[in-house]
């Protein structure tokens, strides 16, 4: 069998993207050559349409030396990132803008006005970062969450980390995703709670409170990705062997997963915050041009898929 092509699976996520209207995004801060390339270059495949948030005349200088056109697009000034993070979240607030994009910026300085209670973005949803890998290994993407936003998350936070993940899994076109909950082991051991954790929330969906998706766990890595790791171990599921999303224990597992795929498989991760009242893309400095495409992408794909449900995106926290 051919070996998968390197980024075909995000490449899919961009294709899908030309069918669209680019998605008004509200970029904080992009002043550094990283953060502005790939704003204009998510432009100039029209899957956003940019407002440069930040100080104007240094992002006018950046874009000179960088041979960068800022013609047609609109800037908005702000002195400082500080003021970059709150006038975004604004320009949101008001309807002007669908989505929200990191520039240079501490991903916590744009968060902190995101879940500002009074002037944020924030709904009844807690806010939980996915990533999307594009691993060559694995025949589809796979989603992991949480590895950047909740540390410890509790299992009332893992519940909305979930449900996080499920909707965005449905918006990229899987009718009912595959979650797998993650633990050192597949059996219920009251000394680890993840695994406590994992039954629980495979009862809440039991029961309805998590809808839209099959979930199973307490699952090992190998057990959720591998068919013959969990036929080996005698698990007969739907979800193991064959996970979409893969629901991490907490913050450090799922940093040192995301990463350990990034560096020794040569994966690709794009990412994206949810929860909020519009999609954010925490792209980094570290990111390749594909994977920061790949953020855009999956933003618009949400912000359209919400868009066409009817969702409610004013449902604000008072």
């Amino acid at each position: 069998m051919a070996e998968p092509r390197k980024h075909e699976k995000f490449d899919a996520l961009i294709e899908a993207c030309r069918a669209l209207a680019p998605v008004r995004t509200a970029v904080a801060h992009p002043c550094d050559e990283s953060s502005l390339t790939g704003a204009l270059q998510a432009a100039a495949a029209k899957i956003i349409s940019p407002i440069l948030v930040g100080p104007e005349a240094r992002i006018r200088r950046l874009a000179a030396s960088l041979n960068l056109d800022l013609s047609g697009l609109q800037l908005v000034d702000a002195p400082h990132s500080h003021a970059a993070a709150e006038k975004a979240v604004q320009i949101v607030r008001a309807g002007q803008a669908d989505a929200l994009m990191k520039g240079s910026l501490h991903s916590d300085e744009l968060l902190a006005e995101v879940v500002r209670k009074d002037t944020g973005l924030r709904t009844e949803r807690r806010v939980s970062h996915v990533f999307i890998m594009d691993v060559s290994t694995y025949p589809k993407a796979l989603f992991i969450t949480d590895a950047a936003v909740n540390i410890l998350p509790t299992l009332e936070d893992k519940a909305d980390i979930a449900r996080n993940a499920i909707e965005l899994a449905q918006a990229l076109g899987i009718k009912l995703p595959k979650v797998a909950i993650l633990s050192a082991i597949e059996t219920i051991n009251s000394k680890m709670p993840s695994t406590i954790d994992a039954a629980a929330l495979c009862k809440m969906a039991d029961r309805g409170q998590i809808t839209g998706a099959l979930l199973d766990g307490p699952l090992a890595l190998d057990n959720a990705i591998s068919r013959e790791a969990a036929a080996v171990k005698h698990i007969s599921s739907q979800v193991a062997g064959d996970a979409d999303i893969l629901l991490v224990p907490d913050l450090e597992a799922g940093n040192m997963l995301a990463k350990e795929l990034t560096f020794l498989a040569n994966a690709d991760a794009a990412g994206i915050v949810l929860g909020a009242r519009v999609p954010i893309m925490l792209t980094s400095r570290a990111d390749s041009v594909r994977a920061r495409m790949a953020s855009c992408a999956v933003a618009a794909l949400f912000a359209h898929a919400r868009r066409a449900a009817g969702a409610d995106l004013s449902k604000l926290e008072s």
